[in-house]
């Protein structure tokens, strides 16, 4: 087999294989994007419960899904905004929805125009900014230095793999913390509860007792049980 053909042919299961991984992590993001939406228009609809009603959902989601970060308190009010933001823009539905969620909550509190906002998203996805970029780019006031006038109406835009938006999206940690969600988190949330307790235990009875690791390993003096 002569090298070169072999290297070609080897590139091409490569690419083949990014892309595959760009695609099947964008149609995350995107379902991702999209539960946040349905989140914080719930949470809206329900906002007579009073104050402490997000408070008490974040709890609620925590005992439920231990392991999961995106449902704290903050990003529960960041849904709810989110949803009010949108709520009448189906085209901005669309469009937010290509772009990762820090992306989304940095254009929602910096950039008020949802005009010019609109072009960012646009910049984002044709250059594929990383969230440091764009954040860069808002500061500096690029729309204002580049152009005023917004050129843009395609949604069909595709990412370019090697792109800092592409590696945003392909390292999102929500994504993956929704991705790697199990049937067994309660018994997992138990598990780390009691250890928890006997580790205070342990820690109360002093000299002579130590808690070593999470795989139910105590040692008292200097034995192994």
């Amino acid at each position: 087999m002569i090298e070169k053909s072999f290297q070609e042919v080897a590139d091409s299961i490569k690419s083949a294989i990014t892309n595959t991984q760009l695609e099947i992590m964008n149609d995350a993001n995107k379902k991702l994007v999209h539960l946040y939406y349905n989140i914080g228009k719930t949470l809206e609809e329900n906002s007579n419960w009073g104050n402490k009603f997000i408070d008490h959902v974040a709890i609620e989601l925590k005992i439920s899904f231990p392991s999961l970060k995106g449902f704290s308190v903050r990003n529960l009010k960041y849904m709810k905004a989110f949803y009010n933001e949108y709520k009448h823009d189906d085209e901005f539905v669309q469009l937010v929805a290509q772009l990762p969620w820090k992306h989304n909550i940095t254009l929602m509190q910096k950039v008020k125009d949802k005009e010019i906002r609109k072009w960012y998203m646009f910049k984002c996805l044709e250059e594929g900014w990383s969230d440091s970029i764009l954040i860069y780019q808002i500061d500096t006031n690029l729309y204002n230095r580049q152009e005023k006038v917004i050129k843009h109406n395609n949604f069909s835009i595709t990412l370019k793999k090697n792109s800092d938006l592409a590696n945003s999206i392909m390292k999102e940690p929500y994504v993956f913390d929704l991705i790697e969600l199990t049937e067994d988190y309660k018994e997992k949330e138990l598990e780390n509860k009691m250890l928890e307790r006997l580790k205070n235990i342990l820690l109360e009875l002093g000299s002579g007792f130590s808690f070593v690791g999470n795989q139910y390993k105590i040692t008292v003096d200097n034995q192994d049980f």
